[in-house]
């Protein structure tokens, strides 16, 4: 799985940073996932291997403009760029009606392709195309806000041994098999697809979230993932003079909740303005603050996130950092 941060600023972009975005592919895949598209999104994505007519799904953590104010703007570029296959755009309430308000008074009347909007605040909601599997995980913030847990649904690999026991027959219908298709035989046997294969590899998943004040409602899900993307608005001396009321996370909060769920690589972003790379200039706050205290409670992988950087979550679940050009190969 690879990834590319698009935005890793919090509330408002500065010269270094966007305001939030990511990237997900499954490996050197040019189709994509975009989870969260905050304004200035689209020009960041001009300076990636991905494009919008490859989009196959957009997944908003909730409605602050810095995760969604770019939505509009990518939507229209790429009914203007002659894309045509549907999008979906799974989102909590109040996306939709954004969207559709703001084309209703801009003189967007007519999409070339369907917008098909699905409700993640939903009980029920799941999402699964084939490639990826996605659920959705209640956070705590001003607003409904949600984490992605994205699982990659591998390839399947029959087991011949198993097939032969059964005395399926070579051809057509081992092929459905491998496809994850269950078939009934001739003599009205049942055969179920994952009865007679399994993965190539063990699926790679990583939790994508949204504004949060309590990592530890994410505990679950990360003892069942491989890597968490979570912000890191501010350090803990900061947040003290600040106050809790805007309810984001401090760098020393996600790095508890990971290592007590024994998360093996943390990514931390959505850093406050006030942070800034050091680059040989004297500033207040650096994103190395936040590198230290985490740190301090964390043992496994830790990156701080930097705008169009890009990682691959390897099959064997190490995770390596590719060219700072994510165009390159």
């Amino acid at each position: 799985m690879r990834l590319t941060f698009l935005g890793t600023s919090a509330g408002t972009p500065t010269r270094h940073r966007n305001v939030t975005g990511l990237a997900l592919a499954i490996d050197d895949a040019r189709d994509w996932y975009l989870f969260d598209c905050g304004e200035g999104t689209q020009h960041q994505i001009q300076h990636t291997r991905y494009s919008s007519a490859k989009l196959r799904a957009i997944f908003i953590t909730h409605v602050h403009g810095d995760h969604c104010y770019g939505l509009p703007g990518l939507i229209a570029s790429a009914n203007m760029s002659g894309r045509k296959a549907p999008l979906t755009i799974c989102a909590p309430d109040g996306i939709e009606q954004f969207i559709r308000a703001t084309f209703l008074h801009t003189d967007i009347r007519e999409l070339r392709f369907p917008l098909e909007f699905v409700r993640s605040d939903a009980p029920d909601f799941h999402f699964d195309d084939g490639h990826l599997r996605v659920s959705a995980h209640a956070l705590s913030h001003r607003v409904p806000c949600f984490a992605y847990r994205a699982e990659e649904v591998a390839p399947r690999h029959l087991i011949e041994e198993t097939l032969d026991a059964k005395g399926i027959p070579r051809g057509p219908l081992w092929n459905r098999l491998q496809k994850g298709e269950n078939i009934v035989l001739d003599d009205g046997r049942a055969v179920l697809a994952d009865d007679v294969s399994q993965p190539a590899w063990s699926p790679r998943s990583v939790i994508v979230g949204g504004d949060n004040d309590q990592p530890a409602l994410l505990h679950d899900a990360m003892c069942n993932s491989d890597a968490m993307i979570h912000e890191a608005t501010f350090t803990e001396d900061v947040l003290a003079r600040v106050g809790p009321q805007y309810m984001h996370s401090t760098a020393a909060m996600v790095a508890k909740a990971a290592e007590r769920s024994e998360l093996r690589h943390l990514l931390l972003t959505h850093f406050s303005q006030r942070y800034r790379l050091k680059g040989g200039e004297s500033v207040e706050h650096s994103i190395d603050d936040l590198r230290k205290e985490a740190r301090q409670h964390y043992s496994g992988t830790l990156i701080m996130a930097e705008d169009l950087e890009c990682y691959q979550l390897e099959k064997n679940r190490d995770i390596t950092p590719l060219s700072t050009d994510p165009k390159r190969p």
